[in-house]
C-alpha cells in the first residue's frame, strides 16, 4: 500500500498506482530473449554507489525532498489510470506508436500490440519475440517498422549476439506485416550501415519513405565503416515491402560534422544521426546529430537539403531527438547527456547541462536559421542513484500554445509549456521514486506521448503507464482525433 503525505520540500500532492489487471499473453516467436546495448540508449544497467551516496538517496527520502523506493508522485493536475506490467518480453522497453484503437511498444526483446479501447484496462493483442536493440518502433498502414542497432548473426527474429567485426553479422531494418494485430508477419528486412539505432517515416501514398539513423562507425566493422555522415533512405512499396531497398545516403555533414574532444571537450564527435523527426505537410525535417542540430527540406524524400545546422558546444553533450511546434517556426533539441546511463537531474549537473534547447526558426524558406532562446529542464529533484535524462516526447496539441509531454527516464514524465520560447516552465508531472538506493539503476519512462486524449508511457522497467492530463491549458487537446500517430512523424493537428 502507497502511503500519502504531503512534501513541504516538493510541495507535492501525492497519488495511487493503479494496476491493470486480466491481461492474456500470447508469445509469438520462439528464441533467445537477450539484446546487447549499443552506445547512446541503454539496456537497463545497474552501477555500485558508495556508502555517502546511498545514505543520501535513503535521508533524501526521510526528509521528502524525493518520493520513497517505487513510490508514484504527481501533479493534482494528472491521474495515473493504468500500469501493466511487462509480461513474454523481459528486456529495456522503447519506444510508441499508435493507430486507431493500438498501441505498438518496443522492446528490446521485439514488441508488443496493446488495445487501448479503454485507456484505463490496456488489453494485450500479441507479444513478438524478435530480439535485436533498440527495436526502434514505428507503423503506417499494414506495416510496422522495427530498428535494429545490435550486431545479429542474421536477419531472423532467432538471431544471437555476433561481434560486428564479423562480416556476416547483420543490422538495420526489419518490416512486418500487421493486418492480423493478433498475429503479425515478419516480411522485410533491409540491411543498413552502421544498423538502425531509430528511424523515421516519410509515407507517401505508393511507398514509405525510412530515414534510418545510425552511428559509432569503426575501421574494424566491415558493414559500418568511417566516415559515416549521413543516414540511409530506404524506400518500401506498400502492396510489395519484400522490395524494400536503400535507395540513398545522403551526406549530411561534408565537413565531417562536430570534431567532440578535444576541440570541443564533453561534446560527442558526429559520426552519424541520433534521431530525425520530419513535418511531411511542411517539408521538414529536424535532426539530433551527436554533437550537431539540424534544419532540412525533405521536399524530395530520397534526397533531403540541408538549410541550416547549429552546435552547442558549452551545454550540449549529446544531440538525441528534436520536436517542431505546431506552427513550424520553433524546434525543441534534447541533449542526452550521460547517454542514458548517468544521474544528471541533480545539482551538481545544474540547469542547463543535459536540458532541453529550444530554438526559434526565423526566415523563409532555405534561408531559415535556427535562433537559440533557451533552456528546458525539470527542477524536481532526483537521487544520485536515479538515471535520468532529457528523452522522447511529443506535442500536446491546443492552438496558440506549444505544449509538450517528455520522458525524463527516473525523472518521469513532465508536461511543460515553451509558448514563450523563453521562459518554458513545467505545468504537470508523474513519476516513480528510485528503484533503489544501493545502486545507479536505468529505469522510468523512456517514451511519453499524447494520443487522443490520453498520455501514454512506456517505462524502461515497470511497464506500460496510461496517465489522463485535466488542465485548462491542456484541455483542448481532448478535441483533437488522429487515425495513427509515429511521433517523429508529426502530424498537422490542425486544418487537415
Amino acid at each position: 500500500m502507497i502511503s500519502l503525505h504531503t512534501s513541504p520540500v516538493r510541495r507535492r500532492r501525492l497519488g495511487v498506482a493503479t494496476a491493470a489487471a486480466g491481461l492474456l499473453a500470447t508469445l509469438l516467436m520462439a528464441g533467445p530473449a537477450a539484446a546487447t546495448p549499443d552506445p547512446g540508449d541503454r539496456g537497463a544497467a545497474r552501477t555500485g554507489v558508495s556508502a555517502a551516496q546511498e545514505a543520501e538517496a535513503a535521508a533524501a527520502i526521510r526528509n521528502g525532498e524525493i518520493p520513497g523506493v517505487d513510490e508514484i508522485v504527481h501533479s493534482s493536475n494528472i491521474t495515473h489510470l493504468a500500469n501493466v506490467p511487462k509480461d513474454a518480453l523481459k528486456g529495456t522497453n522503447t519506444d510508441l506508436a499508435f493507430q486507431g484503437k493500438y498501441a505498438f511498444a518496443g522492446n528490446y526483446d521485439g514488441f508488443r500490440i496493446f488495445d487501448i479501447s479503454d485507456p484505463r484496462s490496456p488489453r494485450t493483442v500479441s507479444q513478438v519475440l524478435c530480439p535485436g536493440s533498440q527495436n526502434d518502433i514505428s507503423v503506417s498502414g499494414n506495416l510496422l517498422f522495427l530498428s535494429t542497432d545490435s550486431s545479429r548473426s542474421d536477419n531472423s527474429c532467432t538471431s544471437t549476439t555476433q561481434p560486428a567485426t564479423e562480416k556476416s553479422s547483420w543490422e538495420g531494418m526489419k518490416v512486418f506485416d500487421i493486418t492480423d494485430k493478433r498475429n503479425p508477419k515478419y516480411v522485410a528486412a533491409v540491411e543498413t550501415a552502421c544498423g538502425s539505432h531509430t528511424h523515421t517515416l516519410v509515407p507517401e501514398r505508393k511507398n514509405v519513405y525510412v530515414y534510418v539513423s545510425s552511428y559509432s562507425p569503426s575501421a574494424t566493422f566491415p558493414d559500418c565503416q568511417p566516415p559515416h555522415d549521413g543516414i540511409s533512405v530506404i524506400k518500401v512499396p506498400r502492396n510489395a515491402p519484400e522490395k524494400a531497398a536503400v535507395v540513398n545516403f545522403p551526406v549530411l555533414f561534408p565537413d565531417g560534422g562536430n570534431p567532440g574532444a578535444p576541440d570541443n571537450p564533453g561534446v560527442s564527435r558526429t559520426t552519424g544521426c541520433h534521431d530525425i523527426t520530419v513535418l511531411p505537410s511542411k517539408d521538414l525535417a529536424a535532426g539530433a546529430c551527436m554533437g550537431d542540430g539540424l534544419l532540412f527540406s525533405i521536399k524530395d524524400p530520397e534526397n533531403p537539403k540541408i538549410i541550416d545546422r547549429v552546435q552547442d558546444n558549452v551545454n550540449f553533450a549529446f544531440w538525441h531527438s528534436a520536436t517542431f511546434n505546431q506552427t513550424t517556426d520553433k524546434v525543441v533539441f534534447t541533449d542526452e547527456l550521460g547517454g542514458g546511463g548517468a544521474a544528471t537531474c541533480n545539482e551538481e549537473i545544474g540547469p542547463k547541462r543535459g536540458a532541453n534547447g529550444i530554438y526559434d526558426i526565423v526566415g523563409r524558406g532555405d534561408h531559415r536559421k535556427l535562433v537559440f532562446r533557451s533552456y528546458f529542464k525539470i527542477d524536481r529533484p532526483q537521487a544520485d542513484t536515479e538515471v535520468c535524462v532529457a528523452h522522447n516526447g511529443s506535442i500536446i496539441p491546443v492552438k496558440g500554445r506549444d505544449l509538450m509531454v517528455q520522458a525524463w527516464y527516473q525523472g518521469g514524465v513532465s508536461v511543460w509549456d515553451f509558448t514563450d520560447s523563453s521562459k518554458p516552465k513545467e505545468i504537470g508531472y508523474f513519476e516513480r521514486g528510485p528503484v533503489t538506493t544501493d545502486a545507479v539503476t536505468t529505469a522510468g519512462p523512456w517514451s511519453a506521448y499524447y494520443y487522443n486524449g490520453y498520455i501514454y508511457s512506456n517505462d524502461i522497467a515497470k511497464g506500460f503507464d496510461v496517465l489522463k492530463l485535466d488542465d485548462r491549458r491542456t484541455d483542448p487537446a481532448q478535441r483533437v482525433r488522429l487515425d495513427e500517430l509515429n511521433v517523429q512523424t508529426q502530424p498537422e493537428y490542425f486544418g487537415r
